[in-house]
């Protein structure tokens, strides 16, 4: 079989960095991220916690391809902020709202 070994999609290759950054040339106060080997599950919360942001003009992103294992990210923000400080503070919020989620778990599981 043609696939490539599984591992491919989660081990980030050495000398490769797991989140790169591209500052939009062409629109203020936009920016791509690549962030390596992860899918539409980490793409799409991402997405819908940088749309709570109200500095958040527009989020998205794109797998470009099936066999690459890598999401881009596009994020444009008013004047106000940046698309790194957007992009770091929805990580945070997701690093916060998912510990919260483990906590009620473990409670319940206790």
């Amino acid at each position: 079989m043609n696939a490539p070994d599984r591992y491919e999609r989660f081990v980030v290759p050495e000398g490769t960095k797991k989140v790169s950054f591209e500052k939009d040339t062409k629109i203020m106060n936009a920016a791509s991220f690549t962030i390596e080997r992860e899918d539409h599950t980490i793409g799409n919360i991402l997405r819908m916690q940088l749309h709570r942001d109200p500095n958040v003009h527009f989020a998205g992103y794109k797998l470009p391809h099936p066999l690459q294992y890598k999401i881009i990210v596009r994020i444009h923000t008013a004047s106000q902020s940046s698309p790194t400080q957007a992009y770091t503070q929805a990580i945070n919020d997701l690093d916060k709202e998912l510990e919260n989620l483990k906590q009620a778990f473990e409670c319940e599981l206790s």
